[in-house]
C-alpha cells in the first residue's frame, strides 16, 4: 500500500514525473548508444562491396527524385517466405554507401533489392514506359520520359565528391574521372579498362536503353541492374555474434 502511495504521489506531481521520465530515458539511452563509440566499425565488412559507379550513382538519385522507394523497399527479412520470393536476405553491409539507406517497410511493388540480372535492360525499358505491358496488374505510372532525357554527368563529380565527405571510399582518383567513367560505362566498345579497375569486373557495360547517347534511363537501369549482385552468397558466410 505504501508503494501504490508513492506512485500516487508521482503521478500528481507532473514536474517530478518529468525528472525521473528523463532520467530514465537518458539511461537508458546511454546503455545503448555509448557501447558503439568503443567499436570500430558496427558494420561486418563482407567482400564484394564498393561504391557505385558514377553512372549507378546518378541512377541512384533519379531513383530518389522519381519517389520509387515509396512503393518499393530494398530490404529482405530473413524470413523463410521472403527469402524464398526475394533471395537471400540483406546484409547491413549492402546498405553502407546509401545516403540515405532505402531499406523500407512500404511494398505497393515488389522488394527490388536483389532485382539486378533478374530481368533484362529491354524489360526494365517496356517496364518504364508503360507498366502494365509487362506485368497487368501494376499500378505504377508510367516513366517513358527517362528514355527522352538526356544527362552529362556534368555534376557527377560534385555529387561523389559529397559522399566522400561523409565516409564513402572513392578515391581522388575516382572522383577526377568521374565525368569519363560516367561516360564510358554505357558504351560496351569504349576504353572502359580504367572503370574497371577502378570498380571491379562486376561492372555492367552496355547501352542499357539501347539508344544513342546516354539518356536517364540508362542511369536508373544501371543502377537496378546492379542491386544485389556484388555479394556473392555462395560463398558467404555471416560471422558468428559475439
Amino acid at each position: 500500500m505504501a508503494i501504490l502511495d508513492k506512485h500516487t504521489i508521482l503521478e500528481k506531481n507532473v514536474t517530478l514525473l518529468a525528472i525521473l521520465s528523463l532520467l530514465v530515458v537518458t539511461i537508458g539511452g546511454i546503455v545503448q548508444i555509448a557501447p558503439l563509440f568503443w567499436l570500430e566499425n558496427t558494420i561486418e565488412d563482407v567482400e564484394g562491396m564498393r561504391p557505385y559507379t558514377p553512372l549507378e550513382l546518378a541512377g541512384r538519385e533519379i531513383y530518389l527524385r522519381e519517389g520509387c522507394y515509396v512503393c518499393h523497399s530494398q530490404m529482405i527479412r530473413p524470413m523463410r517466405d521472403e527469402v524464398e520470393r526475394y533471395g537471400h536476405y540483406s546484409l547491413a553491409a549492402e546498405s553502407q554507401y546509401d545516403h540515405p539507406f532505402q531499406w523500407g517497410s512500404k511494398r505497393t511493388g515488389p522488394d527490388l533489392a536483389r532485382v539486378g540480372g533478374r530481368y533484362s535492360d529491354e524489360w526494365h525499358v517496356d517496364h518504364f514506359r508503360n507498366p502494365q505491358s509487362v506485368v497487368p496488374e501494376s499500378v505504377m505510372p508510367k516513366y517513358g520520359h527517362l528514355e527522352n532525357t538526356p544527362i552529362d554527368g556534368k555534376y557527377i563529380g560534385d555529387l561523389m565528391a559529397t559522399n566522400a565527405f561523409v565516409g564513402v571510399p572513392y578515391t581522388d582518383e575516382m572522383i577526377e574521372n568521374a565525368q569519363a567513367d560516367f561516360a564510358v560505362q554505357t558504351d560496351p566498345f569504349g576504353d572502359f579498362d580504367g572503370l574497371i579497375e577502378r570498380y571491379g569486373e562486376k561492372v555492367n557495360v552496355r547501352n542499357f536503353d539501347g539508344q544513342e547517347g546516354i539518356s536517364e534511363a540508362d542511369a536508373l537501369i544501371a543502377y537496378m541492374q546492379m542491386l544485389g549482385t556484388l555479394v556473392d552468397f555462395s560463398t558467404f558466410t555471416p560471422v558468428a555474434s559475439r
